[in-house]
């Protein structure tokens, strides 16, 4: 079993009752929306990958005004090829609060995402949306003092 582990970093960036999201195509091609952030390259701080991928992927520049919490999760998949093999994959989502304080909004070009937008909180319901903006938002809601809720991971 090939194991699989990515770190990442997200920000929730809400004002005037919108969140800033980014829209990306899912697995099957179908756009869906997804918090804005991605994953650390190797030597990178956190705080140094949310804001360059903030910037990548909507146009702004953001302050990070707070360590919301960590997600962990971790699935198992097999991918058909030549050997179908199955991929212990782990996801550790680092999600921070964020204050856009320059930039323009823009599409990102050439990216992992088309589209950037604010969207209404009231709308993410409606969305099609990955899970972790529901667990983003819940963390920017609730901000529990140890960064995850007594459950677990979501």
């Amino acid at each position: 079993m090939r194991e699989k582990l990515r770190v990442a970093a997200y920000a929730v960036c809400v004002r005037d009752g919108q969140i800033l999201l980014a829209r990306s195509p899912a697995s099957d091609g179908t756009p869906e929306w997804v918090l804005p952030g991605g994953g650390m390259e190797h030597g990178e701080d956190p705080y140094d990958t949310v804001r360059r991928e903030l910037m990548e992927e909507t146009g702004y520049r953001i302050e990070v005004t707070g360590l919301l919490g960590i997600d962990s999760r971790r699935h198992r998949f097999a991918r058909e090829n030549l050997l179908t093999r199955v991929t212990d994959h782990h996801s550790v989502r680092i999600v921070y609060s964020g204050e856009v304080v320059g930039g323009e909004l823009r599409n990102e070009v050439n990216g992992s995402t088309d589209l950037a937008a604010w969207q209404d909180l009231d709308a993410v319901p409606a969305l099609r949306r990955v899970g972790l903006i529901d667990t983003a938002l819940r963390l920017w809601r609730e901000r529990p003092a140890a960064g995850r809720f007594a459950e677990g991971p979501s």
